[in-house]
């Protein structure tokens, strides 16, 4: 009875002792600080007068920010991005093993215990014990976290999930965008698909117009062969949009993670405005973007890692026991007579390694100044994105203005060269430049709407599309076992 107690006692001692070594461990290494990134008080540039002026329910972009167009093909195929999108399930799916790495360093914050169950049979001279022998043994280690060194490596890779989800987002948001983009520039093809197929039209009846004018002598064959040109011209140009519109719809089609030949998008009539997007202070940009999140997290998983290099100049304590039971017969095995156990602890230091642990500090610490440089780099490149995209509508609206003045003008003056051309006071080569200027000014139009509704998407992305830090999952949630994805909360 004492042996039992003693036994119990003895386990009970090894328990305490890890978990009180578990508790009261110390953590060497730096605290980790977010790196100081200041921001401007606001953008430099400002997006057209009267664009910005946003409702009091438009405080921010939504998640589903494309919904701001008022495009239901647009909705339609921006859904498919998520679920679809190979390159957004390639993202989720190194998500999930950064997961999964945070829980392969948490296992070894507990004990291992480990079974090799064995039977021999013995025999000959030599051997004490003739004929069957059966053994149990239970081991049981444990790594006495005594500095920290292993709460910091499940930190570290805890914060490289993090980052991993938030380039989760980075992704989605970018072939997001693309999307958005491409589907614009279709809508601006068939827009100059419409003014083609109308100049076409135009220019048909300007042929027949030479032609009846040359069967009659009063112009020469020069003139008909000038309307012909000019139709030829124009049938060809109706040609490239045709060409260009289906690879971009094919493009939308493999973001929408689907086979080119099974996506078909109807012919958009018109172009919307662009819509109106809140920008927000440029401090609030930093919790808005995903990459600038990821940024931060691997600054931060760089800090842990110098802590768990400097650990290494400490001594490792280690803890071990062993319960089992041996005997001759299977059916003794579980007998009292036949138990036995054991505990020891170790501690093992190193007491010279030619620098190398040294020179593994000053190796991280260099890698955790580049992540510093990387982030504050990446925090630049956003409000660089940021102001592009601002300037680019403020002067894409003035250009736009311009343009549709021109447009008018153009279309007068073709009006005046074709009465004039009718009445005989002006040849052929009057009529044709201006069509020229009009078709040119028309179509040049269409791509500054087009440009316009591209830079709003460019500004969203800009912006984050949405997204935001508290939408970032907690080191609790990227250690859990369960296969929902934290990550991919709105």
């Amino acid at each position: 009875m004492n042996k039992r107690v003693r036994r119990h006692g003895v386990m009970v001692v090894f328990a305490w002792t890890a978990l009180l070594l578990s508790t009261t461990a110390c953590a060497i290494g730096p605290k980790y600080a977010r790196p100081q990134m200041p921001a401007p008080p606001a953008y430099r540039e400002t997006p057209p007068e009267g664009w910005t002026k946003a409702q009091p329910n438009d405080a921010a972009v939504r998640g589903e920010w494309w919904r701001m167009f008022n495009e239901p093909t647009l909705d339609e195929l921006e859904d498919h991005v998520t679920i679809s999108n190979q390159n957004v399930l390639a993202a989720e799916a190194q998500y999930r093993a950064a997961r999964a790495a945070v829980r392969v360093t948490a296992g070894d914050r507990l004990p291992t215990v480990t079974a090799t169950p064995s039977a021999t049979h013995a025999g000959g001279s030599a051997a004490q014990h003739h004929g069957d022998f059966y053994e149990v043994p239970l081991d049981v280690s444990y790594q006495a976290d005594v500095w920290g060194s292993i709460r910091r490596s499940v930190a570290a890779n805890a914060a490289v999930a993090q980052a991993s989800a938030a380039d989760l987002e980075s992704a989605r948001l970018l072939y997001q965008s693309e999307l958005a983009a491409d589907y614009f520039q279709v809508q601006g093809l068939d827009a100059d698909r419409v003014l083609l197929e109308e100049t076409v039209r135009s220019d048909e009846q300007y042929l027949q117009l030479t032609q009846d004018r040359f069967q009659g002598g009063v112009v020469s064959m020069a003139d008909v062969a000038l309307a012909q040109t000019q139709l030829e011209g124009a049938r060809a140009q109706l040609a490239d949009v045709g060409i260009a519109r289906a690879q971009f719809e094919h493009a939308i089609a493999v973001l929408a993670g689907r086979s080119p030949s099974e996506l078909s998008i109807p012919p958009v009539a018109g172009q919307p405005s662009p819509p109106v997007v809140p920008i927000g202070l440029p401090s609030s940009l930093l919790e808005r973007r995903p990459d600038i999140a990821a940024a931060e997290r691997r600054v931060a998983a760089a800090n842990e890692q110098i802590g768990v290099a400097k650990a290494a100049f400490y001594p490792a304590l280690s803890l071990g026991g062993s319960v089992g039971s041996q005997a001759v017969a299977i059916a003794d095995l579980f007998a009292a007579p036949t138990r036995l156990w054991s505990v020891g602890a170790q501690v093992a230091a190193t007491l010279f390694d030619g620098g190398k642990r040294r020179a593994q500090v000053k190796v991280t610490q260099a890698a955790y100044d580049t992540t510093v440089a990387s982030y504050r780099a990446t925090v630049l490149t956003g409000f660089q994105q940021v102001e592009d995209a601002l300037s680019d509508l403020r002067i894409l609206a003035q250009e736009t203005e311009i343009v549709d003045r021109a447009v008018v003008a153009a279309q007068q003056s073709l009006d005046i060269s074709t009465v004039q051309y009718r009445g005989g006071l002006a040849n052929y080569l009057q009529v044709i430049t201006a069509q020229t200027s009009l078709l040119q000014n028309q179509r040049e139009s269409v791509d500054l709407r087009t440009k316009q509704l591209i830079g709003s998407v460019s500004l969203i992305q800009a912006l984050g599309g949405g997204w935001s830090t508290t939408q970032l999952p907690t080191t609790q949630e990227v250690a859990r076992a369960d296969p929902a994805r934290a990550g991919a909360r709105r």
